[in-house]
């Protein structure tokens, strides 16, 4: 374990807000000091914009400088991403001006499973609470500054975790789901590896719904917010059906609005980019309706 620090100048598509709070992750919280923390497989870091400058400091066992760039996916080209998403139309102008800093994180996959099989019908701080109940009680404690922080617990170390046991840290219907899938990935019946090696996306997400607890959506989360890192899916979910209805479909009554009429229109007018065009328009209209 070390103390380590680097510095990202350029800052025009590194906000810490936008990438922190656009809903994709769970485990950053915000200090005092307008700082963002978070625990990064085993990893414990502090990211801060000070004088146009994006500070990272780190105490953990990886190098700093690869951890930052394949974390927050420095080498992918968002200046040209951007670029290429507003000429779509206004309204993705408008959304990208308004969460320019957004970067998709590359977030561990198996963490990224169980977390969102944790958010089904619930509520972010509530998922924050129930993740970090999960990796005090089973991860490893990693002490910096006079603090305990707590590594998201592999599948190994869930594997004799009973469901009474998830029940007991508040998960609710969650447990069973929690238990079933960590004991397909132990068992190796789905592999985690294969997944990413897996180019061809609809094969991945058929193994991905194989997992208890993972359904179209959550599934395409994974797919988008996780190290697949598959930018062409659309999740699709009460605001982003209501903003897609909004803005493209115009239909009265919104619940009517199917899921397959949206992933058609997004992937039309998206494309490959689709993912990441969700993710500003997700976030412009949920931050907008605050």
């Amino acid at each position: 374990m070390r103390e380590q620090r680097t510095i990202i100048k350029k800052i025009d598509n590194f906000e810490p807000k936008d990438i922190f709070e656009c809903g994709q992750c769970f485990r950053w919280n915000k200090q005092e000091d307008e700082s963002y923390l978070g625990v990064v497989r085993e990893n414990v870091l502090c990211v801060k914009k000070e004088n146009e400058q994006i500070i990272i400091e780190s105490f953990g066992k990886e190098d700093i400088e690869k951890l930052v760039e394949q974390y927050f996916d420095l080498k992918r080209d968002y200046t040209k991403i951007k670029e290429q998403l507003a000429k779509v139309d206004e309204n993705m102008k408008v959304s990208i001006q308004y969460g320019k800093g957004i970067r998709l994180l590359n977030q561990d996959l198996w963490e990224t499973i169980l977390s969102y099989i944790i958010s089904a019908n619930n509520n972010i701080p509530r998922i924050k609470g129930i993740i970090e109940r999960l990796a005090k009680k089973y991860g490893n404690k990693i002490t910096w500054k006079g603090k305990d922080y707590y590594t998201f617990p592999t599948p190994e170390q869930l594997k004799e975790v009973t469901i009474q046991e998830y029940r007991a840290l508040g998960l609710g219907f969650r447990d069973k789901r929690v238990y079933e899938t960590t004991q397909r990935i132990v068992s190796k019946q789905i592999d985690l590896e294969k997944m990413r090696q897996n180019a061809n996306t609809l094969e991945v997400k058929e193994q991905l719904l194989k997992l208890s607890g993972v359904g179209n959506k959550v599934a395409d989360c994974i797919l988008l917010f996780s190290d697949l890192k598959r930018l062409e899916v659309f999740p699709i979910d009460v605001w982003v059906r209501r903003v897609m209805n909004d803005l493209y479909i115009g239909e009265p009554e919104e619940e009517k609005v199917s899921k397959k009429q949206i992933e058609e229109l997004a992937t039309k007018k998206f494309g490959n980019l689709a993912g990441i065009a969700q993710q500003y328009l997700y976030y412009w209209r949920r931050e907008a309706e605050k």
